[in-house]
């Protein structure tokens, strides 16, 4: 699909070429012609003064009825024993959308042997906790949660569901989305309501050089995703006891073929990457993957966790998991170190809401500079160990 030209009202201005980011616009004697790279960003439809563009209606389902959906749910993630912090943020953001909207705020636990679990979901505003508790929930799959999420959903229609952008949100939210023909907007940054009632999901496009306002105006849920301390938790000050709503199933929802045989907590410097509150992020400028053990003292000595830019993962300096950006984890420590990380927007997108940002580069025309909130203009070799040592003389520690 691709954006419509009305030849009769197309003037052939080129403003519509001019503004497309994917350069699918070209123009021709008479009118604009519109290739098959379009994506459907509805930048030309905004500049053509002539309305001579529009973009072809959309749909992912069959029209539902709206007016049966009602309220606001949020997938209550968990794992070992305690709820992700995700989803008190969510619950947070949720409450605001519910009071907005005069609509209940509930939440979905689900799960094996979760008593007692639903107590904090009310002080972080849910009215309501629909609570799943089935020894085939207790290892997380994708089949099981999804048909269970699913089901759960028609039975008791919400017109709003958000979950975590965390590795469980981003596996099976979106098999959600596909059972019930519905629209998902992963990783936004901003929800809000518009005066029609509906979710505003907003999140980063093309790079993160725009952002995208997007709505679901046929499909219910509208479901949105939201990656970890992108928006604050906040208890309720004056905390009531909401409603548990315990849920039986058919037995055939929890069927699969997929058996776990054991979980495995993930151990080392990228364990708690998102919940930490100092991050020490390395980047191309290390040259090497050895020169990163001078982030791993650092990191120890500050109690916190090491982080790496896509750059220094793609030439094997770090793993995978400790990728922070747009294609990474995003991040909101206290304090959030960048040490030869030039500044890339893709990155910075992963890294932005910290609190306070030191970047550390040789090259003072860096983007990185822009961003952060104290710039040093050194020889990061030179630096880091000098530093390292500082710390060490100020607390009395043997170098």
């Amino acid at each position: 699909m691709k954006a419509i030209i009305d030849k009769e009202l197309c003037t052939a201005c080129g403003e519509c070429a001019d503004v497309c980011p994917v350069e699918a616009i070209s123009i021709r004697e008479e009118w604009a012609e519109v290739s098959d790279d379009c994506t459907l960003c509805g930048m030309c439809v905004d500049t053509c003064q002539y309305d001579a563009i529009s973009l072809p209606e959309v749909g992912t389902g069959p029209k539902k009825d709206k007016e049966d959906y009602k309220g606001i749910w949020v997938f209550a993630e968990w794992r070992h024993g305690e709820i992700h912090k995700v989803s008190y943020e969510l619950l947070t953001t949720g409450r605001k959308l519910a009071s907005k909207k005069g609509i209940p705020l509930g939440a979905v636990l689900l799960g094996h042997n979760l008593e007692g679990m639903e107590k904090s979901l009310f002080e972080y505003g849910a009215d309501v906790v629909y609570m799943v508790d089935h020894p085939s929930l207790e290892h997380f799959t994708d089949e099981i949660y999804g048909n269970v999420l699913t089901e759960l959903i028609k039975k008791y229609k919400p017109e709003i569901l958000l979950a975590g952008g965390t590795s469980t949100g981003r596996s099976f939210i979106p098999r959600v989305a596909a059972l019930l023909r519905t629209g998902l907007t992963a990783d936004c940054t901003e929800l809000d309501i518009n005066e029609e009632g509906l979710l505003v999901q907003t999140r980063p496009a093309f790079g993160g050089n725009i952002m995208a306002s997007i709505l679901c105006p046929h499909g219910r849920p509208q479901i949105a995703t939201v990656r970890p301390k992108v928006m604050k938790a906040e208890p309720l000050e004056h905390p009531t006891n909401g409603l548990i709503e315990r849920v039986d199933l058919p037995e055939e929802i929890f069927r699969t073929k997929i058996e776990v045989l054991a979980e495995h907590k993930v151990e080392g410097p990228s364990a708690n990457l998102v919940e930490a509150d100092v991050v020490v992020s390395g980047g191309r400028g290390l040259m090497k993957k050895d020169n990163f053990g001078m982030l791993y003292e650092l990191a120890e000595l500050l109690n916190g966790a090491v982080g790496a830019s896509r750059g220094a993962v793609e030439a094997g300096y770090a793993d995978s998991s400790q990728q922070v950006g747009q294609t990474g984890r995003t991040v909101a420590p206290v304090l959030y170190m960048a040490v030869g990380i030039s500044g890339a927007i893709q990155h910075v997108v992963g890294m932005q809401g910290s609190q306070v940002i030191v970047a550390i580069n040789k090259d003072k025309e860096a983007p990185i500079f822009d961003v952060c909130h104290l710039g040093i203009v050194a020889d990061l070799f030179e630096f880091v160990p000098a530093f390292i040592k500082k710390i060490k003389q100020e607390r009395g520690e043997k170098e």
